[in-house]
């Protein structure tokens, strides 16, 4: 912590200039350099350093929540474990996160690749922009990294050994753990909503006894259950993207956890841009051909990720879960195959559950989606999170009993057209 000290557009050029990777990446000098501080998350500094030859992004952990400011402090570890889960992320999707060009562990900063023309896929949302190839990107990006940080594909001692690699990411699991499943269901000093509109719905919420539970069973198995290396926070703030290019940014949350963590992340996040497009079409219905372009993407996420997981999973013989031997054929396949339908199954019921309690948290929480936050007339914006929040409350509690995908786009057809 001694040698740490927040950079800024006067002292940055110097420091990257002594890097001499960086300095060859970007060529020339550091004075001709250019910097502009474009961090517009909760947590850290983010500056985009241009040069006439190319540019970097440079990421600095503050020692606090840049949301809240230094009255709540924040290890500056989490930088380690944001680079630690980017080299392994580019092991198995190299073309899907942005390449690492220098970490240094002092001053809790990672300098890295810039993505251009890439913009948040949040703002695309927004902006109505499709994405065509967007579901088989990340549907790559989740089963590569999901599966091969998972017992299914590496050693008992390899996963245990990645288990304690990331186990002292505590503050940023408590982050989770506090701000995702129990604030939203309890009065907490950082919550707020659109009010009044939402109050009623909020105290509703609070007093939900089945919801709640529901949610505490989730939050236990985010607590225990170490199935892989997750993002932690995938949500489409976290990918950058272009029609034919997508990539996976900010993993600092990065934990072994439940793989329908992720998963869940990313449909809750396309399920609240759904109903937030009420609130930015100029007319009724005009956008009408992109809420069912986002549907479509909720059903691909699923479809193409569970398939290309079974298939890593078909071609894997590494794995000291399931070992490929104990399952010989005729009957030994046949029970494998039936094990994987099996296992499949439950984590959509964690996909789906998760992505409700995901989606609770951005109307009723501390961290909200600028989906929804930029709808100017908060009458309009009630009206889209009170059904978002309906559909949310279904998927956590009937995660069971939905038979599958389209089950969850129905759904929240349903719900978009009640009045």
């Amino acid at each position: 912590m001694s040698a740490y000290r927040a950079l800024n557009d006067g002292s940055l050029p110097e420091f990257l200039g002594s890097l001499p990777q960086v300095k060859e990446l970007l060529g020339g000098e550091p004075a001709g350099w250019t910097v502009e501080e474009v961090g517009d998350g909760n947590l850290n500094l983010v500056f985009i350093v241009r040069s006439p030859k190319t540019a970097v992004v440079v990421k600095q952990a503050l020692p606090y929540v840049r949301l809240v400011g230094d009255s709540w402090p924040l290890p500056l570890s989490r930088s380690y474990y944001e680079h630690m889960a980017l080299v392994e992320q580019g092991k198995h999707a190299p073309k899907l996160v942005p390449k690492v060009y220098h970490f240094d562990r002092n001053l809790a900063l990672i300098v890295m690749e810039y993505l251009s023309p890439h913009i948040i896929m949040r703002k695309g949302l927004i902006r109505g922009i499709e994405y065509p190839l967007f579901a088989s990107h990340i549907a790559e990006f989740m089963a590569q990294t999901l599966f091969n940080t998972s017992p299914l594909a590496t050693t008992a001692s390899d996963h245990k050994r990645r288990i304690w690699a990331f186990a002292d990411n505590i503050e940023l699991c408590k982050i989770t753990e506090d701000l995702v499943f129990t604030d939203p269901y309890r009065i907490a000093k950082l919550n707020h909503w659109t009010s009044p509109d939402l109050d009623e719905i909020a105290a509703q919420f609070r007093r939900d006894e089945p919801l709640k539970a529901a949610v505490q069973r989730r939050k236990l198995q985010f607590m225990t259950s170490a199935e892989a290396l997750i993002h932690g926070d995938l949500h489409t703030g976290s990918i950058m993207l272009t029609p034919t290019d997508t990539r996976v940014i900010d993993p600092e949350f990065a934990f072994v956890g439940p793989m329908g963590f992720d998963v869940g992340a990313v449909i809750g996040n396309l399920l609240l841009a759904f109903y937030a497009q009420d609130g930015h079409e100029a007319r009724v219905y005009a956008r009408s051909p992109y809420r069912h372009w986002i549907l479509m993407q909720v059903e691909q996420v699923w479809r193409l990720f569970s398939k290309r997981f079974i298939e890593l999973w078909d071609k894997s013989k590494s794995g000291d879960a399931y070992m490929p031997e104990l399952f010989q054929e005729p009957d030994g396949a046949l029970a494998f195959a039936a094990e994987k339908q099996r296992f499949m199954r439950n984590l959509f019921v964690d996909t789906i559950s998760f992505a409700g309690i995901k989606m609770i948290r951005r109307i009723l929480g501390l961290a909200h989606t600028e989906d929804l936050e930029s709808i100017e007339k908060p009458a309009m914006r009630a009206k889209c999170e009170t059904k978002a929040l309906t559909l949310a409350r279904r998927l956590v509690i009937d995660a069971e009993r939905l038979t599958g995908i389209s089950d969850v786009t129905s759904a929240a057809r349903a719900i978009h057209a009640s009045s």
